[in-house]
């Protein structure tokens, strides 16, 4: 019998591994890696590209970002280690309004005479030396100057000049005259209390502000320019010091006829001119001291956010016109005592209108 032919063997098929120089591998990749292998195992350097418009951009990008994400964590902690305020004072304050609808803030700039301020010789319970109230919105706000020399009714002290009350009562009793005397429904929601001390520090973080007075200032020694101090009629740098001393200015013997209201309207011209500088380009480059110093120069109720909302909103619309409250001598009027200033019910409405809701 005839045996069959045996067939073709049979044959199993693997599936080959890929070979280093398949799909997409080139010399140059092995090169690397012979290279890699000879010298330990290190990858030699990579080739740096070349400088584009476009690398330059993304890091200078990245160092403004970080730049800004600095000074707005020094910000925020020099705000967080501040002092605030007393719970008397926290209770003396409405509720309601944010930095978005509105909210009312009374700033006090506070004469104390213990040598905390400026004025380190003198003696005596401290007054408010400047009132200013600002209505802040989101990219709004409107300022209200009183001047101290206004007389009002002081609760629980009869009639005063105003600034009188921080003396008999601190800032509670500032804030209920303050709303007593304004009426009209005005509610103050913050309190922002200026520390003359460290007010200086922030002006010259600031490198100085340009400060425009309207007529030749003569000073006489008060506080501690004991040679007194002078400014030119027109725009004049001020560094720290000499902005506090224009703030201050009590009396001008080169413009007899000023008062406090020329006095309320000088300070007003120091909050446009920081607004003025803060927003400058050169400022970018001092940002992080800008930051540390601002809060430092102020107590507040506040919290860190709300605060730099609040400098967010005078660094973007707070240099509008200076708004004094209306007012009269004293002695044209026979309402009030002589040396005072008057302030009619109808200059109140007006001034509260216009704080509130603006022309």
């Amino acid at each position: 019998m005839n045996k069959p032919k045996p067939g073709p063997p049979e044959y199993k098929v693997y599936r080959s591994r890929r070979k280093p120089l398949a799909r997409g591998a080139d010399l140059d990749a092995l090169k690397r890696l012979l290279s890699r292998a000879r010298d330990g195992g290190e990858a030699p350097p990579r080739e740096r590209g070349p400088i584009t418009p476009g690398r330059v951009l993304k890091w200078l990008a990245i160092a403004v970002a970080t730049w800004l994400a600095l000074s707005l964590v020094l910000f925020l902690v020099s705000a967080a280690t501040q002092a605030g305020l007393s719970e008397e004072t926290e209770n003396a304050l409405s509720s309601g309004g944010n930095m978005f609808t509105g909210s009312t803030i009374l700033v006090l700039g506070s004469d104390v005479r213990t040598g905390e301020s400026i004025d380190e010789s003198a003696s005596g319970p401290g007054r408010s030396d400047s009132i200013m109230l600002i209505h802040a919105a989101f990219g709004s706000v409107r300022k209200l100057s009183i001047p101290r020399d206004v007389q009002a009714d002081v609760p629980g002290h009869g009639p005063n000049k105003i600034n009188a009350a921080y003396a008999f009562g601190g800032p509670p009793l500032a804030i209920e005259t303050v709303e007593k005397f304004l009426g009209n429904g005005i509610e103050i929601n913050h309190l922002v209390e200026v520390d003359f001390a460290d007010f200086p520090a922030f002006i010259d973080s600031l490198g100085g502000i340009t400060v425009n007075s309207k007529s030749k200032i003569c000073a006489p020694p008060f506080d501690n320019f004991w040679k007194g101090i002078h400014f030119k009629k027109g725009e004049n740098e001020v560094d720290g010091t000499r902005a506090l001393g224009f703030a201050r200015v009590r009396k001008n013997d080169c413009a007899p006829g000023e008062d406090d209201r020329d006095r309320a309207a000088r300070q007003q011209e120091v909050i446009r001119a920081v607004s003025d500088e803060v927003t400058s380009p050169g400022t970018f480059f001092r940002l992080p001291w800008v930051s540390w110093n601002a809060p430092r120069t102020l107590r507040t109720d506040m919290s860190g956010p709300s605060l730099l909302g609040l400098f967010a909103d005078v660094a973007s619309g707070g240099a509008g016109d200076t708004e004094v409250i209306e007012t009269s001598l004293c002695e044209q009027t026979g309402l009030c005592t002589p040396g005072n200033l008057f302030v009619s019910d109808g200059a109140k409405r007006d001034a509260v209108r216009k704080l509130l809701e603006g022309d």
